[in-house]
């Protein structure tokens, strides 16, 4: 009998714990999987790649002037006189505020926030969503708030400042322009966004991270209070929901306290900073998969905001995020083979594609670099090639003739038999790059390849006779496929 009470008495307290743990699972309202099916439907299709300019955005802009429920603010102007504007919506207590391209070649989530504006303009199945979240919330917008860097996509603003670090001095308009939105709204909440390094990876992983989170410290101790906790918290909320997509791509940067940025000090100031870094994803070089990852997780966080329901996520979750590190390459080669003077080494190489503005800033060429020699045991490449037993050797020059043109000229048939560039009159002083999937030279001059530090990355790795690989620009062919993956080729000066 004795066992048989007190076997009930557990048995009842298990059902009440399971009870309470589903009521608290309710809470947490997900609508993520639908989200992300269905994020095509709301995706801005006038914002294709990352090296977006102020004037792209304003039509979008003047858009959303005839939807109901939408307020457009201008804050001010630019250095060089470009409006900065704020787009609210919503009629909720809760004040929350995102802001992108402080730094200006830092746009992904800019491309997010429109795709979000989209989603939350609409009218279709998800609007009983779209009315509680408003209903709880009022949400602030500034797209881009630095839109000279933007227009050079370069990080500073047009005195070369970096606004981030402004925070103290408030030199710049734009850094004004923050504070007094800040100031004025004393926003619960504030979305920090930003790009990172694609070659930031997760600490101890080969994964990139692709997205990075930061609950900024507001002092030299790091300490924690409620307003610093809810930050972890969101964070959490959202990691739980990116790892869905990109399993163990989440990192976490260090939260030493930077008294000039304005991430610290909008912390310090009362408003719960989640700071969010897009760094790379394999094969997505426009971020347009990032992008998408933004928009559900913000998305999500704005709903777990408003419904309270990121107050269920444990604090300590955030703390769980491993740190960012950086070790990737976008090649890494291992175990070559590479003779000098007379003696062989086995040699890891790190090559990076380096990206060069053309001259208005809407496009790119790669230089591939070699950046490390050595032993990088533990480094990572988005791409790996296994080279043991593979010999390093220069490429070789094609002399095109007086009769050739080079639009008759089979590339990969040049490549499969070790040709690296072709000596031709179109590499003029002038050109940097060419669109062909091979490297010019000078008439009359070589293309000589050599492994060093800072060299371009051109050279063949061979097995015996055998061509196993082509290294063009940074860009690895492997005999008898296409070059259509081969951005592009240099120009030898």
């Amino acid at each position: 009998m004795f066992y048989s009470k007190n076997y009930s008495k557990l048995a009842a307290f298990a059902i009440l714990l399971l009870t309470f743990s589903c009521q608290q699972e309710q809470k947490i309202k997900r609508y993520d999987d639908q989200l992300f099916a269905d994020y095509d439907q709301y995706k801005e299709q006038s914002l294709k790649n990352r090296r977006i300019k102020h004037s792209q955005l304003q039509p979008l802009i003047d858009k959303l002037r005839s939807k109901e429920g939408i307020e457009i603010t201008p804050l001010g102007k630019s250095i060089e006189g470009r409006e900065i504007s704020m787009i609210s919506m919503g009629e909720g207590d809760i004040d929350i505020l995102l802001w992108s391209q402080m730094h200006g070649n830092e746009p992904t989530a800019t491309m997010a926030i429109f795709d979000i504006l989209n989603f939350l303009t609409a009218s279709d199945t998800y609007d009983a969503q779209r009315q509680a979240l408003l209903k709880n919330a009022r949400i602030h917008f500034i797209p881009m708030l630095n839109p000279d860097g933007a227009q050079k996509f370069k990080r500073r603003n047009a005195l070369n400042i970096d606004i981030n670090r402004d925070a103290l001095r408030l030199q710049s308009p734009e850094g004004r322009i923050l504070k007094r939105v800040r100031d004025s709204l004393n926003a619960d909440f504030g979305f920090n966004l930003h790009d990172q390094s694609i070659y930031y990876n997760a600490e101890r992983t080969e994964k990139p991270a692709t997205l990075s989170y930061l609950a900024t410290a507001f002092d030299y101790d790091k300490s924690v209070n409620e307003v610093r906790e809810k930050s972890m918290q969101v964070i959490g909320f959202m990691n739980d929901i990116v790892q869905k997509y990109a399993p163990g791509q989440v990192g976490r940067y260090s939260d030493d306290f930077e008294p000039r940025a304005f991430g610290d000090n909008i912390q310090k100031w009362g408003t719960s900073l989640i700071l969010i870094e897009s760094g790379g994803y394999k094969n997505d070089t426009e971020k347009q998969f990032i992008r998408k990852l933004n928009y559900i997780s913000i998305l999500s966080a704005l709903f777990g905001i408003a419904d309270n329901s990121y107050a269920l996520i444990n604090p300590d979750e955030y703390e769980k995020i491993p740190f960012n590190d950086r070790k990737l390459f976008d090649l890494k080669i291992e175990k070559m083979n590479y003779e000098l003077n007379g003696k062989t080494y086995v040699l890891d190489v790190g090559i990076d594609l380096n990206e060069v503005d053309n001259e208005d800033h809407t496009s790119f060429y790669s230089i591939g670099k070699v950046e490390d020699i050595g032993d990088l045991s533990t480094y990572y490449g988005y791409q790996t090639i296994d080279a043991t037993g593979l010999d390093y050797q220069q490429g070789r020059t094609y002399l095109l003739s007086d009769d050739d043109d080079l639009s008759s000229i089979s590339f990969s048939g040049l490549l499969n038999d070790g040709f690296v560039a072709v000596s031709t009159d179109m590499a003029s002083d002038s050109l940097a790059f060419n669109s062909y999937p091979i490297n010019f030279v000078k008439k009359d001059a070589g293309f000589t390849t050599r492994l060093d530090l800072g060299q371009n990355a051109t050279f063949l790795l061979k097995n015996g006779d055998s061509l196993a690989y082509v290294i063009l620009n940074g860009f690895v062919y492997v005999p008898g496929n296409s070059t259509d993956f081969i951005k592009n080729g240099i120009v030898n000066k």
